[in-house]
């Protein structure tokens, strides 16, 4: 059993490394996550798991499994889809028409708390149609996907999902941007490479000072992630978002999620999504 103490030492370290919230409540959660973890690596205790994560060969070995079981990574293709409808209709054909952007330099688009790529392969799927929707255009774009699990950006990147997982992605994007496995007994698809090449994937800490990129984007997503912060991180957070968000340009968050927008330089435009102001 995991006792309270060192319940408390993992969860002040997560708090304070992370930002993630782990009220008492969340004891049991954690016992769940980490139990198989002990067993993989012969320890016996929590106590003792404890001890070795916060050795110098733990903080070096362990830090990273540790966080990758623990976060939730809960998401889908074309999730709050009135978002990508706002999008398409409204944001990319503003942004093209003031700031140029995918026309006199590619669109950047960044998928922050991306987990296991959905998010950031149906936002490449909706800008790819509204560039085919547009061929006089020239519209290029990129999309940044990022999250603080390193397992789960690998296994974005390699862009490989069941089948099942394509029930909300329209027919005809199916037939576009999946490619089925040969092997149909194991009812895989894959992203075409055509689409992945749109799509770079990287590990990020929302609680780094230095998000190591220096690129302002055109339209941040993060979604259904602030709900895993207290008020105050929140805040934090926020503010380093907006420091890579160009003037006039977007920020979505999740349905679930509230945002004060006096408290930022940020205009409400929609539910749940905000323009930055100049």
């Amino acid at each position: 059993m995991m006792t309270d103490k060192d319940f408390r030492r993992l969860s002040d370290y997560i708090n304070a490394e992370f930002g993630i919230k782990l009220p008492p409540s969340k004891k049991q959660l954690l016992v769940s996550r980490l139990a198989k973890r002990l067993r993989a690596l012969n320890i016996g205790t929590y106590k003792e798991y404890c001890d070795y994560l916060f050795s110098n060969e733990g903080m070096e070995k362990e830090i990273v499994c540790m966080i990758d079981l623990v976060t939730t990574n809960k998401t889908d293709f074309f999730r709050e889809n009135d978002h990508f409808d706002y999008l398409v209709n409204t944001a990319l054909p503003e942004l093209v028409r003031n700031d140029g952007a995918g026309v006199r330099k590619p669109l950047m688009a960044w998928s922050a708390g991306c987990s296991t790529g959905e998010e950031p392969y149906t936002l490449a799927m909706v800008l790819n149609e509204f560039a085919l929707s547009y061929p006089g255009l020239g519209f290029d774009y990129t999309v940044l996907a990022t999250d603080l699990s390193s397992r789960v950006v690998e296994a974005a990147a390699k862009g490989i999902y069941s089948s099942d997982r394509l029930s909300p992605v329209p027919d005809e994007f199916k037939r576009r941007y999946f490619l089925k496995s040969k092997d149909q007994a194991k009812g895989l698809v894959r992203v075409v490479p055509e689409l992945r090449a749109h799509v770079k994937f990287r590990r990020l800490n929302f609680m780094e000072r230095d998000f190591g990129f220096r690129e302002c984007m055109d339209v941040i997503f993060c979604r259904n992630v602030f709900i895993y912060f207290d008020k105050q991180t929140q805040e934090k957070i926020i503010g380093r978002l907006l420091g890579h968000l160009r003037a006039d340009s977007f920020l979505f968050i999740g349905h679930s999620e509230t945002l004060h927008a006096g408290n930022y330089p940020l205009v409400r435009v929609a539910p749940s999504v905000y323009r930055k102001t100049a």
